[in-house]
């Protein structure tokens, strides 16, 4: 058995990893890269040969990271079937649609700016929205716990990631040459005790391990201080008369926030005020959660029974338009604009974030993780001015992390989940991805702390032999 590591190899964007045995190629993953606009264009249109060549792809879940290029993956070439649970399909339906609307706008933004310069030809989008939907007609869906043969000597079944709705760790369970082995890959572990979701689950008997490392060098605050510390950022705008930017992922956190919200006003901890949902996206996908039940923990469960809609605020407002969204833009009231993207790169909170950054009346809260050279990290880097829309803006707003939010598992989260691992068998070597350099060399040391001698941080193209 061989692994490849491609995408989210010594950084978290673009997850892609191939497996190779018994000789069947097996993609992890396929996901965007993000980052500089010209490195990520690179990298997202030119796929390594062995990934379009190979016949199966087993997704984790629907971020865009994780998801987001499997239509440029068949685009080039990939005939096989994907594999993924229910949610997971259903709300990557709705993130490969939007994903390749995002594409078809911005390559004609570039293209019209390409003729103004003088310049001749047309920007091509990475995918359209055809080959989007095209790549739907791969998927084949799992529930959690049902072992599946993918070939001869191969079956993987799907874990509980407690990540975001769907989301799956994989289990490749081989046979080759008369020797067995168990993989696991965890895509993005969830964490323990959180809203919305159950708890990731432990696999036991596991061999080798490839975990992401996101925070492998950071400990969340408590998450029930962050609706404490959310209480007190909308108490600062209504004070203020500002307004409160929180740049969302539309997959999870805005339900996430959505829910805390919720709780507040049913608490009497904050006031009734206008939410804006500012994110068609954000509102399609909470529509998916409720059709999905089954992943839900205990306290949603008995929210639901009692016909307590939890994604649903007293005064929220469904921002549809883009016109409608202007209006809300120049809007003077105090109030909470959820709008995506969550690393402010592009979508709806942009345009916000451009009228409102330079007045100190408004605070923006960033709930998750900001990948370097993203406009959500300048922000917390306290870059001053941040360029936007090619003018430079001055950040004169608040700006706030709440990263107790995460959906991420932590540096003690990530140690608890590799000791329980270890507990129930022997672990032969763990692969660290998805991290930055920091986050990954310091989890690869407090796990050599812990007794664990074989640990790899894979490079960008680099390819393991397990047998050797």
């Amino acid at each position: 058995m061989k692994l490849h590591f491609y995408g989210a190899a010594r950084t978290v964007t673009g997850s892609l990893h191939g497996v190779e045995v018994n000789g069947e190629r097996i993609l992890l993953d396929c996901g965007l890269y993000q980052g500089h606009r010209e490195e990520a264009l690179k990298r997202n249109r030119t796929l390594p040969d062995w990934a379009i060549a190979a016949g199966h792809l087993i997704l984790s879940h629907a971020h865009v990271d994780h998801c987001g290029n499997i239509p440029g993956l068949v685009k080039q070439g990939f005939t096989g079937n994907i594999y993924s649970t229910a949610p997971t399909r259903d709300l990557a339906a709705l993130m490969l649609q939007d994903s390749a609307h995002i594409h078809e706008q911005d390559a004609k933004f570039l293209s019209r700016r390409r003729r103004k310069a003088g310049h001749n030809g047309e920007i091509k989008p990475l995918y359209t929205l055809g080959d989007a939907l095209r790549s739907l007609e791969h998927f084949i869906t799992l529930p959690y716990h049902r072992p599946f043969r993918l070939a001869s000597g191969v079956h993987f079944t799907f874990f509980d990631a407690g990540h975001i709705l769907g989301a799956a760790m994989v289990l490749l369970e081989v046979q080759e040459n008369g020797k067995k082995a168990r993989l696991l890959f965890s895509g993005d572990l969830g964490r323990r005790n959180m809203p919305i979701l159950r708890d990731p689950e432990i696999v036991s008997d596991v061999d080798y391990l490839i975990l992401e490392s996101t925070y492998g060098n950071r400990k969340h605050n408590d998450r029930d201080l962050m609706d404490e510390a959310l209480a007190g950022e909308v108490d600062r705008i209504l004070q203020t008369g500002g307004k409160l930017y929180i740049p969302s992922f539309s997959l999870e956190r805005a339900q996430e926030i959505l829910l805390s919200i919720h709780k507040l006003e049913a608490q009497n901890r904050i006031p009734v005020l206008p939410v804006y949902l500012d994110s068609p996206l954000a509102s399609a996908i909470t529509d998916v959660f409720r059709l999905h039940p089954e992943c839900f923990d205990e306290e949603l469960l008995r929210m639901l029974n009692r016909k307590d809609l939890p994604f649903f605020t007293q005064n929220l407002v469904r921002v549809r338009s883009a016109d409608e969204s202007r209006e809300v833009m120049v809007r003077k009231e105090s109030a909470i604009v959820i709008a995506g993207s969550g690393m402010c790169e592009f979508g709806r909170i942009v345009h916000h974030l451009s009228y409102g950054l330079s007045s100190p009346a408004n605070t923006v809260a960033i709930v998750g993780f900001q990948a370097a050279n993203t406009l959500g990290r300048k922000l917390l880097d306290n870059v001053n001015p941040v360029r936007i829309f090619g003018d430079d803006v001055a950040v004169r707003a608040r700006i706030v992390a709440l990263d107790g939010f995460s959906a991420h598992a932590d540096l003690p989260e990530l140690l608890w989940f590799v000791k329980e691992i270890r507990s129930r068998g022997y672990l032969k070597k763990v692969f660290l991805v998805h991290g930055e350099d920091r986050a990954l060399m310091n989890l690869k040391q407090e796990l050599k702390q812990t007794g664990l001698e074989s640990v790899e941080v894979p490079e960008q193209d680099s390819m393991y032999d397990l047998n050797a």
